[in-house]
Order: structure tokens, then C-alpha cells, then sequence
């Protein structure tokens, strides 16, 4: 006998509740519960528990591990995304605004996969198979081997996975499978959870890779309950400018794998193509004698990365200047704009100012500080830094400039560039630089303004009342 029950779970966090409220009690969330009605059989029993075996406990040091080989595809970026491959019986999500290429990223994967002897199933709940060869056509993939499924409907897609048994599984995309045995409309949160449920036994089962692409919402989260991030075993995030032409796939989560790593690529007519040396091409169209640009050496994983930072300033219309962050962290900026304001006599009271990564690519770590600070000044006064300078560093309130992580690996990369200038942190032992590098110490943002482009005027010292007329 089934007994009904309805409880209403949210979509930001998960979390359900009996009744349903305005406002979610667990994150606070606003318009967040969703109705779910649920079967539970009488005794506390649900259908996949009658009839299994009771599970046993086993001592840790008798416990044995399989070592499968990872599944290597021919890019390099995607490998090193995955953390070295894609491991046998994983569930990954990759998801990534509308039109930002998870289609075609999932279609090559496939199309490697296949390649190496076995067979893939994409099933596709968004496109037709027709739509499906139009794209593999442009991608010259001969699809030999990579059998296509239109379907939506659990029960149907995990029979044709327990038919077919390929190497990789590819889903497009987990919100448009339903269940039946869900009283909900696909993409809801009780359909999406009950079908990565199911995905994520049959893969652990079987020892077979399912890959599944997901949706985002207007704030960039994965569409769906918080729970679905954490079933899976891997999250991969593709960002990027959808009018410009590079892509980043940034690992979130990786139970196999750094949880830091990205791969770089180029959309192309003919899909994506790796970017073996992502720091030439994002500093490919630098301008030398650009006024506002400083580059900077941040870390994304094990991989330095050099990139163009921007700034204007300009005077404003408004009782209250703006401060507008693209590719950096707004907080960031608020904290070097009040240093540069509070410390070095900056007049930026009546200044709108605007921070800019090139590229399309986003820096969240402080040791690009030094980089903001040094491009606002230059836009401020309206003077270039140099094409051979870079920045390294993280400001501190009192406005001294402080050491980061991984210095060493980040010069190297100045280095290889080719780059005469290296600003750092001032440290006892100090950085050496590396070839016709010269690394140069700074322990304060003042010292390193005045390396770089000379003390602040008299008059801008005057107007910012740290001197009297």
C-alpha cells in the first residue's frame, strides 16, 4: 500500500519543509519552495530497498582498490580539466550559460571516446539527431561509433545504456529527463534529483562514465537544488564571453583531481581548439602604449597566467561615483580604490572608476591588487607604465604590499614572455628574476607608484587635502 505525502523543497539549497512558506527556513531564499509529492510505502520502505541485500561493514586495510586508467580524449585542456582524464564509472556535470559551447565540448569527448575502440551514447532531450550531425559535420567528426538517442524519458534512456553498455554516457542535459515514477514536471528539483540519482547508481554500477551538461540561472548557478552538486563526482563550469572567442572550463569539484584547474579554448567555426599558451594569446591584442594596462601574473590551479588588466577613471556626473568590476572581484576594488584614495592621496571621490580583465577571463585572487592600483593611477594621471612591466602583489589596508603564494612560478611566467619589469612583494630573502627579468621589491603601494610612474604631483596631493595651499 502507498501512502501520498507532499513535502515542498527549495530550489536554492534543497532543503524541504512539510509545509510550504513564503520564504525558504534554511538559506532564506524568497519564492523558493517547490511542491514535491513523494510515494513511501508503508513500514519506511521504498521500492529499492525491498529485496536487497543487507550491507556489510569492512575493515579499511582489507578494502581493495581498482586502478582503472583514466580516459585520456585528444585535448589537452579537457584533460587537464578532469584532473589527468576521465575516470571510469564518474558522474560530471558540466554546465555553462545557453549558446557558451557545452554541446560541442560534450560532442568531441564523445567523439574521442569512441575513437579509442569502444562506443558512446549521446542522448540529446534538446536537439533533434539531425541537428546533432549538422554540428559533428562542422566539427569534421565522422561519428563511427558514437550512437545518438533522442529521448527523454528515464526508464527508456537506462535501457538502452543497459543495451548498448558503452565507454561514456553523454546526457543533453539532466533537465529535460523526467521519471515516471515523479509526480513533477521536467527540470523541477524532485525530477532532476530523482534522475542524477538514478544516473549516478547505474554509472557506479556498471563502472561506466556518464557526463551530463546542465543549465544556469540568471545568477550563474546551476539550475536545480544545491543536492545535484553534490551527487556528482566532478563539476566543470564553462565560462566566457559568448560574443568573444574565448571559453574557460574551471573545475568547481573534483573527487579525483585540484578542484583549481582550467582548460582554455577558442571557439572556433570548427569547434573548440585547445590554447596551449593561454597567457600569449591573452595579451596578443595589448597595445604597448596603452594608458590604464598593466599586466599581472595570477594562478588559476598549477598554471600561471598572464593578463591584461584595465582601468578608467573619469570624472562624474553623479552624487556618488561608480565603481564597476568586470573580471575582478567588486570587493577588490571598493578595498583599492579606498587605499589609493586614503593612503597614497589619490582624488578619487568624484572619479567613476572602471576595472577590466581582457580576454574574458575572471581573477578572483587579492595578488592582482598591486595590478588594479597601478592601472587607476596610470588612467588617473594619464600615463603609460611600460610595455615590459608587470605586476605581482596584494594590498593591504595599511597600504603595504604583501607577499602571495607560488612567487617563484609566477615570475617564470613573466619570464617567458619576455617581460623587463617585475614589480613584487618585498620579502627578506627576495625573488630573483629569471633571463633579462629584473624583479624589483616593493614593500608599500607608494613605493611601488613611485618605481613605476614617479610620486604623486603636487597638486593632485593638494586637491586631495593631504598638503595645505
Amino acid at each position: 500500500m502507498v501512502k501520498p505525502k507532499t513535502i515542498f523543497v527549495c530550489d536554492a539549497c534543497g532543503s524541504d519543509t512539510p509545509k510550504w512558506e513564503g520564504r525558504c527556513p534554511a538559506c532564506g531564499a524568497w519564492n523558493s519552495l517547490a511542491e514535491v509529492k513523494l510515494q513511501t510505502y508503508k513500514g519506511g520502505r521504498s521500492p529499492s530497498w525491498i529485496g536487497a541485500a543487507p550491507a556489510e561493514a569492512i575493515e579499511l586495510s582489507h578494502v581493495t582498490m581498482d586502478r582503472a586508467d583514466r580516459l585520456r580524449v585528444s585535448s589537452q585542456e579537457v584533460n587537464r580539466a578532469f584532473g589527468g582524464g576521465i575516470v571510469p564509472g564518474s558522474l560530471t556535470l558540466i554546465a555553462g550559460d545557453p549558446g557558451i559551447g557545452k554541446s560541442t565540448l560534450l560532442l568531441r569527448i564523445a567523439s574521442d571516446a569512441a575513437a579509442h575502440g569502444g562506443t558512446t551514447l549521446y542522448v540529446s532531450g534538446e536537439e533533434s539527431a539531425a541537428q546533432v550531425r549538422m554540428r559533428a559535420d562542422r566539427m569534421s567528426i565522422s561519428g563511427d561509433g558514437l550512437f545518438l538517442l533522442g529521448a527523454t524519458q528515464l526508464d527508456e534512456v537506462l535501457g538502452h545504456l543497459d543495451k548498448r553498455r558503452p565507454s561514456v554516457a553523454v546526457v543533453d542535459s539532466v533537465q529535460t529527463l523526467y521519471d515516471n515514477s515523479v509526480s513533477s514536471e521536467p527540470g523541477s528539483v524532485a525530477q532532476t534529483s530523482e534522475c542524477t540519482r538514478k544516473l549516478l547508481e547505474w554509472a557506479k554500477s556498471t563502472g561506466i562514465s556518464v557526463l551530463l551538461s546542465g543549465h544556469v540561472t540568471k545568477g550563474g548557478q546551476i539550475a536545480g537544488p544545491r543536492l545535484l552538486e553534490h551527487m556528482v563526482d566532478v563539476v566543470l563550469y564553462m565560462e566566457g564571453e559568448t560574443v568573444g572567442s574565448y571559453r574557460l572550463l574551471r573545475t568547481v569539484k573534483n573527487r579525483f583531481g585540484s578542484t583549481n584547474e582550467i582548460g582554455v579554448f577558442e571557439m572556433t567555426s570548427e569547434g573548440l581548439r585547445d590554447v596551449l599558451d593561454p597567457s600569449t594569446a591573452f595579451l596578443a591584442d595589448r597595445r604597448p602604449d596603452a594608458v590604464g594596462s598593466v599586466i599581472v601574473s595570477a594562478m588559476e590551479g598549477s598554471r600561471p597566467l598572464l593578463v591584461e588588466v584595465q582601468a578608467l577613471t573619469a570624472p562624474t556626473a553623479l552624487p556618488t561615483p561608480r565603481r564597476v568590476a568586470t573580471g575582478v572581484d567588486h570587493s577588490r576594488l571598493l578595498l583599492v580604490c579606498a587605499v589609493l584614495s586614503r593612503r597614497v592621496g589619490l582624488p578619487l571621490s568624484n572619479q567613476d572608476v572602471l576595472v577590466n580583465v581582457a580576454g574574458g577571463l575572471r581573477v578572483g585572487e587579492p595578488a592582482v591588487d598591486l595590478g588594479i592600483a597601478l592601472a587607476i593611477v596610470s588612467s588617473f594621471r594619464d600615463e603609460g607604465l611600460g610595455p615590459d612591466l608587470a605586476a605581482v602583489g596584494e594590498v593591504g589596508l595599511s597600504g603595504e604590499v604583501r607577499a602571495v603564494p607560488q612567487l617563484e612560478r609566477r615570475i617564470g611566467e613573466v619570464a617567458r614572455l619576455g617581460l623587463g619589469r617585475c614589480l613584487v612583494p618585498e620579502t627578506p630573502g627576495g625573488a630573483d628574476g629569471a633571463g633579462s627579468l629584473r624583479t624589483i621589491g616593493v614593500g608599500s603601494l607608494t613605493k611601488a607608484l613611485s618605481v613605476s610612474l614617479g610620486p604623486l604631483s603636487r597638486r593632485a596631493r593638494r586637491e586631495a587635502g593631504l598638503i595645505s595651499a
